[in-house]
């Protein structure tokens, strides 16, 4: 049975980094200081309409704040209480829709995400809907998960990454002529990558075009020889030969 390839996450907020277990107890609290200062600091950006300042100093809390990982409830503390001072702030409700998408809420995470690209103010709506989508596509929701990104597609602006996303639920559906059409609209607005030609040739398997199917094998090893997917997809020929 043929892996499928997966893609990344968009999203405002990176997870934040470990910090190891034997960091001292001064340690720990002066990371939780300088937590909930960048906290304040990026609030206080969002009132200032500096999104891109407020997310570096969301962020940066995030990855300063060790209990992010071990307890994440308090890391969600965060993002609610900068949507509890800019309620109506988009990109604060796609930061915690990220953040539950991330952390087993994927409900909770689609919903503050519509939120987000339903919001007059936002300027990007297909990202917020693509979003959502990813995350009920990660949730095994597929179906709800092509409506998310056919709310995407049916915005103004091209988003390559709601394209190939549809590429891939596509696949995941079973509906491989329809993942062809998107996977090839996507490499009509932006560059391959690895995943997006492993994905190309996976589907173009489905579709019994095994002409297709070599071409996408080619591109992959002669661009990107030493990704993971390369790796992925001589293990499936390897598979496939035995």
């Amino acid at each position: 049975m043929m892996r499928r390839a997966t893609f990344g996450f968009v999203a405002l907020c990176a997870l934040a980094v470990a910090v190891p277990a034997a960091a001292s107890r001064q340690e720990d609290d002066t990371r939780a200081d300088a937590a909930r200062i960048n906290v304040r600091l990026g609030v206080e950006y969002m009132k200032q309409g500096q999104l891109a300042t407020a997310r570096e100093k969301i962020e940066k809390a995030l990855e300063q704040n060790h209990e992010q990982l071990r307890e994440p409830e308090k890391a969600e503390r965060h993002y609610r209480q900068a949507l509890r001072l800019e309620p109506d702030n988009p990109d604060a409700q796609n930061a915690l829709g990220a953040f539950l998408c991330r952390n087993g809420q994927p409900a909770k995470g689609e919903a503050a995400f519509v939120e987000a690209a339903e919001n007059p103010l936002y300027r990007t709506p297909e990202v917020a809907f693509t979003n959502a989508g990813v995350c009920a596509r990660r949730a095994g929701r597929l179906e709800q998960a092509e409506a998310y990104v056919r709310r995407a597609l049916a915005q103004p602006a091209i988003y390559p990454e709601a394209l190939i996303q549809m590429a891939g639920v596509s696949y995941e559906r079973s509906n491989y002529l329809q993942a062809r059409a998107f996977l090839q609209r996507y490499l009509d607005a932006a560059p391959a990558t690895a995943a997006v030609l492993l994905l190309g040739h996976q589907i173009e398997r489905a579709l019994a075009d095994e002409v297709a199917a070599k071409e996408y094998a080619v591109r992959l090893g002669t661009q990107f020889p030493e990704s993971p997917e390369a790796r992925i997809l001589a293990d499936l020929e390897r598979e496939a030969a035995e």
